[in-house]
């Protein structure tokens, strides 16, 4: 497969690297999420400076969950969820670098990656985002950023999800067991301290 259509990924450390294949406009979806768990993950691994914009949104890729390569340090990824909700949040463990987001397990398939992580010619290649989700939680002047609703992103998610049920590309992806759809590693929750931390409670 052509380089060209890959989007490079690294932790901050460089222990942590591979690839989104296809990664293209048409085979995935570029959106900046303002939410606050998106913030406050980031917030939680002390790296606004690097992953955050200047509204506190989080530029994100979501893309087929089979599409993701692994190349070094699958060791060292690991599974936070922020609340009691289904999401579940990927960094890696060497660096506390926040880096993939997936459903709990593969049962629903997708991985979104924080762009942040990834090579800037492949960002390039994805063109502007499609819009700003949760705007309602973004800092500052937000009139200029064009909203996106949650109902149109899963829309366009949807078929990518059905071709991977149909094709069992779920049960090919570096995040979950092929057999079980379960993490690759016990995710972990944050502790009343650290909702305290991050004003959550």
């Amino acid at each position: 497969m052509s380089a060209s259509i890959e989007l490079p990924f690294a932790c901050r450390c460089g222990e942590v690297t591979g690839v989104i294949e296809h990664a293209t406009a048409a085979q995935g979806d570029h959106v900046v999420c303002h939410c606050t768990d998106c913030r406050d993950l980031v917030r939680h691994f002390g790296q606004e400076d690097r992953i955050l914009d200047e509204h506190d949104g989080t530029a994100l890729y979501q893309s087929r969950c089979a599409r993701m390569r692994i190349h070094q340090g699958k060791d060292k990824l690991a599974g936070l969820h922020m609340t009691n909700g289904p999401t579940l949040r990927w960094y890696a463990s060497c660096c506390g670098t926040p880096m993939f987001n997936t459903y709990k397990n593969a049962r629903i398939p997708y991985v979104t990656t924080i762009l942040a992580n990834c090579d800037a010619e492949g960002r390039k290649r994805l063109g502007e985002p499609l819009g700003h989700l949760f705007l309602g939680d973004a800092k500052g002047d937000t009139s200029n950023l064009r909203p996106l609703s949650m109902n149109k992103l899963l829309r366009r998610f949807l078929p990518r999800m059905i071709k991977d049920m149909l094709s069992k590309d779920r049960r090919r992806t570096e995040l979950f067991d092929a057999i079980t759809l379960a993490p690759i590693t016990e995710p972990c929750h944050l502790t009343d301290i650290e909702q305290k931390h991050l004003g959550r409670s």
